[in-house]
């Protein structure tokens, strides 16, 4: 499944929630859709699973054996809603049979889809149990089955992570990777960019409906950086200001270890010239890079 949007937007009363965004995923690749509430991420969700239609722009689908199309069969995509669809006076199993019977599953391939599922997520004895009693993160974890029970060619997440403990995030980040080496499309949004840059293959970083940054985790730091952070230790004590006054330096902040600090200059300095001049205030003990996370990355960019 090969999916592209093409200069999409979408306006809601007097606001542009998604302007003039493009982008595409490919068979066997994960896409992420990184950005703060009100970026425009969900509002494009709702356009690519064809709950909604762009004002303006296309979206097109395409599979080898189908060909190109504007509109997706039921039976193709698996869709994770950020609001949970789940009826909760009903037990755990009642709602993925019903679901199963929605996507057209027989009762014997249902059967086995739903024991295979639940057994990974570790819900098999809480079958019978009504929805209403489950946690949060179990609901979530049913939305997820129901999402995948009929092994759909792309699937798409609205925040997949939400309500999940760190032992289940990292089994989904697992599941996700299964589903990429199976040569299924994942689209997904979410807020945890250390969670998602570890193993989407694009990301697309939005804020305010438009596309801040968009390609692999390289290219996306490529686009973004725009300083250089560095760590030094030196064998005494030197002022902030001291560093600050160097003109490779734009600030400098003190570390609570030793005569250790960190500092933060234009990503066009060469390290071997400010490693010359750091040597003027003080013999240098350490000196290396930082590389800045993504989350950083992206608050400079939405700050600046």
């Amino acid at each position: 499944m090969y999916v592209e949007a093409k200069a999409v937007s979408k306006e809601y009363a007097t606001v542009r929630a998604v302007d003039n965004v493009s982008l595409s995923a490919n068979r066997g690749e994960i896409l992420a859709l990184l950005g703060p509430n009100g970026a425009g991420k969900s509002s494009l969700v709702r356009m690519l699973v064809g709950l909604t239609q762009p004002d303006h722009g296309t979206i097109v689908y395409r599979t080898d054996r189908d060909g190109e199309a504007q509109h997706l069969a039921t039976s193709a995509f698996g869709y994770l809603p950020e609001d949970r669809g789940l009826y909760l006076d009903r037990t755990l199993l009642d709602n993925l049979n019903y679901i199963a019977r929605l996507r057209g599953l027989d009762k014997a391939t249902a059967k086995q889809n739903i024991e295979l599922w639940l057994a990974r997520f570790d819900l098999t004895e809480r079958a019978t149990e009504p929805m209403r009693q489950l946690s949060k993160g179990n609901q979530q974890k049913v939305q997820l089955i129901a999402t995948l029970l009929h092994n759909p060619k792309l699937v798409i997440l609205d925040e997949p992570f939400s309500g999940l403990d760190p032992v289940n995030q990292e089994f989904v980040l697992r599941v996700l990777e299964e589903l990429r080496s199976a040569g299924n499309t994942v689209i997904l949004s979410a807020h945890q960019m250390a969670l998602v840059e570890r193993m989407a293959d694009k990301l697309v970083l939005m804020n305010k409906g438009q596309v801040i940054a968009q390609g692999s985790l390289a290219e996306v730091r490529q686009q973004l950086q725009t300083e250089q952070s560095l760590t030094v230790a030196f064998t005494s004590e030197v002022s902030t200001s001291q560093l600050e006054a160097l003109p490779e330096v734009h600030r400098a902040q003190a570390a609570s270890d030793g005569h250790q600090y960190l500092l933060h200059c234009d990503d066009g300095v060469a390290p071997e010239q400010l490693l010359v001049a750091l040597q003027g205030c003080a013999p240098v003990v350490s000196f290396s890079r930082q590389q800045q996370s993504l989350h950083e990355l992206y608050l400079q960019a939405v700050q600046s």
